[in-house]
Formats: C-alpha cells, structure tokens, sequence
C-alpha cells in the first residue's frame, strides 16, 4: 500500500512511509538525544528518560478520537496492567488520510523486553547467554544507559512483539467502531489491522547510523568483504544472512567458472570429457552446501540467533483464546485446551492434507495419460494441429499446479488459524509437514516434466 508523506518541522523528522517492515524504513532526522529530560544512572528507574523514535504506527484518518485515546493508554499502560508500557507521541503538522504515532521506549523497558524475548548477547568470558536483566552488569559491552548494548534492530524488534502480543481484556470492540469486535484474549493490533483503522506499522531509520553504514559499504569503491556485523547491527539477522548467502555464493562460483568456462569456449569432441565436469558439479553443490551450513551456523551464533530460546515463545497475533495465566512465566496469556487442539490436528487437518495429496496424485496421473494420447495422435497424424496439440498437456498442468499452490495457501493459513497452533513454531507440526511436503511433491512433478520435455 502506498503510503503519504508528512513532516514535523519542529522534531526534524521526514516521513515517506514503507511498504515492508524488514526493508525499508522511515528516515529520521531527530538528535540522537531529542527532547531531553533528566535521566537517573540507574537503568532500574525509567521515571524520566530520553524519548527516542523507533516505530511508527500510522492509523487511518477517520479512526475515532475515543479509539486513538483507548488505543495510546493500552500501549502507555504497564504490563501487569494488561499494556505494552512504551511511549508513544503523535507526529506534528500532519496532512493526508492518516495520523502518525512514533513510538519508543525507556532504555530499561528495553531490556526487560530483550529479557522476555530470550535475546541472547554476549558474556564477559566470550561465551554466548541468554540475557537476563538481573544480571546484565555480567554482559560484555554492558554499560549503564548506553543504547550500544542493543541493536538498532534488536530494540525496534522488541517494540514490534510487545504491539503484538497487545490484547484485549475486557473489552468487546474498539471504541467508537462497533464493527471492530473483540474478545478476552485478541490481538489489538491485529484486529485494528483487519478492520482497516491501522495502516501500517515499521521502523525508522536513524539517519546518522545509516550514514555510516551506507559509508563503510557501498558509497566507496573498494574490494572488500561485506561489513556483515554492521548490516545485522541495523537491519538484523535475516536482511545479514541474505547478503551473507550472496557474498558466499559469489566467491563460490569462482573454481565453478575456471573449470566450465573452457567447456563453453572449446568443442569437444569426446563428450566423455564432460563426465569430468559433472563429476566436479557434483562435488562442489555438496561441498558448497556443507560449507555454508557451517558458516552460517557460525555467523548465527555470533549473532545470538542459534541460542535463542523458543521455550517461552509468545504466542503469534493470530492466536487467539481465553485469557488464562501461563504456569512458567507467570503473564496472562491467550489459552486453549492441548487435547482439543490435537483433536482438531488429527481428525481434521490430517486427513484433509491426505486427500489433498491423493487429488495432487491424481490430476498428475490424468496429466501423463493426456500426454501420452496427444503423443500418440501426433504419431499418428502428424499435422499442425498435432503438433499444438502435445504442448496441451504441459499447458494444463502448469495451471492446475498455480491453482492447487493457491488452495494450498489459502488452507494451510486457515489449518493453521483454526486448529489453534499457539506460536509460530508450532506450526511446524506434522499437518504443517504434510502440507510441505505436499507443495514440494507438486513442485518436484513440474520440474521433473520439464526437464523430460527438454
């Protein structure tokens, strides 16, 4: 969705609104120390602190006073008060068909929220730990109210899941919008989402920090890895893993080009000749492969992503069920009975994924007998028409997979949704599995009928 600009004069800050969260973000000009107060030396009091952007929240122009006021005291609220306990103040001088909110938190409401996040950062012996707040004099490069010690990335992040796990508790609908209902239990956000009164939700850019990354990466010309930390530092693990890949990838085609390059350039005669570059293909997709697996679990621990726990995972927005209190960590929490979940995974979404498969086999073997008489017809006749005619087939099936890819989202959305899999990880459970291996099976079928073709 496009979005609309707008800009406070007096903060400093330019708003062009992104279309995705990871990737593009809002850029910023407020001072690194904008609208300074007091601060105590204690990150343990947060009473005054220094308000610094981090998220925007954009909400439709036509939302109700009373759900935008009900909305900034759900989110200033403490948690034990049902609330994300972040700060939030709306952007001045707006225009357009929207209001922006920008949204922060205090340095120790941060870290708290690293901590019920599992984040996990480095100690003083080198090794890598789950963060406690308790003990987090204990972390390297730990210091008082220093922002350094969490990520630009780290701290927006934070801001995102607590929005997220923002749900209602007593409440039966957004005020001022009937038609917005909700429930002990359901995603606040997600349910402004749906009804259209939340826009969009994404980060700022820091302009100074960005400054210096776009500096030691691309706007000098140099030969030189990729400054990977930096990247993770400001967009996070996955935008790093991905130029990670691509830096990998490229250096790993080198040995592929000396050796193929001369198989392009000069025509042999003996094609036994070419076993020996198969043969190295073979070899160097294995090698590359276990390779990378290494240095990516390498680069995943430094980043304190292959530690992170999944043990007291939040459950996902889309989750929702009654209000209940949750026996390890001790916060309210959607519930839903564990039998009647399995109930509704193995009598339903288990045989439903089942005869998904057996409809998959099937249409694949109508595929092979319509090939097989439009062969035979062509064998026989050998015309124009029959010549069309053979590509009928290949025409048909590519269809029926790009419809079948689209029920299959569609479902495994919906599975998921209505057999009640509490967080994200929970999905891959094996209706989820059957789901994969489905969609790869019809995958492999279409790959493996072109390369028959050709």
């Amino acid at each position: 969705r496009g979005g609309r600009a707008g800009c406070d004069v007096a903060g400093g800050v330019c708003v062009v609104p992104p279309r995705q969260w990871r990737d593009e973000r809002l850029s910023v000009g407020l001072p690194e120390r904008g609208m300074k107060m007091k601060r105590l030396s204690s990150v343990s009091e947060d009473i005054e602190f220094t308000f610094t952007p981090l998220v925007v929240l954009e909400l439709a122009k036509d939302t109700n006073d009373k759900a935008i006021e009900w909305l900034t005291q759900r989110i200033k609220e403490k948690k034990h008060l049902g609330g994300a306990h972040l700060k939030i103040k709306p952007l001045d001088d707006q225009a357009g068909n929207s209001q922006v909110y920008l949204l922060g938190a205090s340095w120790r409401r941060l870290l708290v929220g690293a901590e019920a996040l599992g984040l996990v950062k480095e100690y003083q012996d080198g090794t890598m730990r789950v963060f406690t707040y308790q003990n987090k004099e204990d972390y390297k490069y730990f210091s008082g109210d220093s922002y350094d010690f969490l990520t630009m990335a780290e701290r927006q992040y934070i801001i995102k899941r607590e929005l997220e796990n923002l749900r209602a508790i007593n409440e039966t609908m957004v005020p001022g919008h009937p038609q917005a209902k909700l429930y002990p239990g359901k995603s606040i956000i997600r349910r402004l989402q749906t009804s259209g009164l939340l826009l969009q939700l994404y980060p700022l850019h820091n302009k100074t920090e960005l400054e210096k990354l776009s500096t030691i990466w691309y706007k000098h010309f140099h030969v030189a890895l990729q400054p990977l930390n930096d990247i993770e530092k400001y967009f996070g693990q996955n935008i790093a893993l991905y130029f990670a890949f691509l830096e990998y990838f490229t250096i790993a085609l080198f040995p592929m080009a000396l050796i193929g390059v001369p198989y392009y350039i000069f025509a042999w005669e003996d094609y036994d000749k070419y076993i020996i570059f198969a043969t190295f293909n073979l070899l160097w997709s294995t090698i590359v492969l276990e390779v990378w697996k290494r240095w990516c679990a390498k680069l995943s621990y430094n980043w304190g992503t292959l530690l992170m726990k999944r043990k007291f995972e939040e459950p996902r927005p889309g989750f929702h069920g009654q209000l209940g209190l949750n026996p390890a960590t001790g916060r309210k929490e959607p519930t839903y009975p564990n039998y009647k979940r399995l109930l509704r995974i193995y009598l339903i979404s288990v045989p439903f994924v089942c005869l998904s498969i057996y409809i998959s086999i099937f249409v694949m073997m109508i595929y092979f007998l319509m090939e097989d008489l439009a062969l035979s017809y062509n064998n026989e006749v050998q015309s124009f028409f029959s010549s069309i005619l053979i590509f009928c087939p290949s025409i048909f099936y590519a269809v029926v997979i790009e419809v079948m890819n689209r029920i299959y989202k569609y479902a495994a959305e919906w599975l998921t949704s209505w057999g009640k899999c509490t967080s994200a990880s929970m999905t891959n459970t094996l209706p989820a599995q059957f789901w994969h291996a489905l969609k790869s099976s019809l995958k492999a079928f279409t790959l493996f009928e072109g390369v028959s073709n050709s």
